[in-house]
């Protein structure tokens, strides 16, 4: 644990809350995190731009099909997941439902 805290900047050292509270502040780390998730987004965003151009406005509905549907399956996961709190994550979700 001590190598972790080593190896993290002297900022967000800086910025630890004391009592187990929640720091304010932003890492190297978690910067390039953001970087990336914008990279990966516009990406896709222009991939769909390019599937729209080519083939009309019946991927759009599509979309809003495979949209609706997936929205309904996320609400009844949560659903389930809060039916027993041990649950912790997905993870133990599945574990439990689908078997190890």
């Amino acid at each position: 644990m001590s190598k972790v805290l080593d190896g993290d900047p002297p900022r967000a050292r800086d910025h630890a809350v004391q009592d187990g509270g929640l720091a304010r502040g932003r890492s190297n780390r978690h910067i390039q995190f953001i970087s990336i998730d914008g990279a990966i987004g516009t990406g896709l965003f222009m991939g769909a731009g390019k599937t729209i151009s080519i083939s009309g406005t019946s991927i759009i509905l599509t979309y809003m099909v495979i949209g609706f549907f997936l929205f309904f399956v996320m609400r009844a996961m949560g659903e389930m997941l809060l039916s027993n709190l041990r649950y912790k994550s997905f993870a133990d979700f599945c574990s439990a439902y689908l078997g190890q």
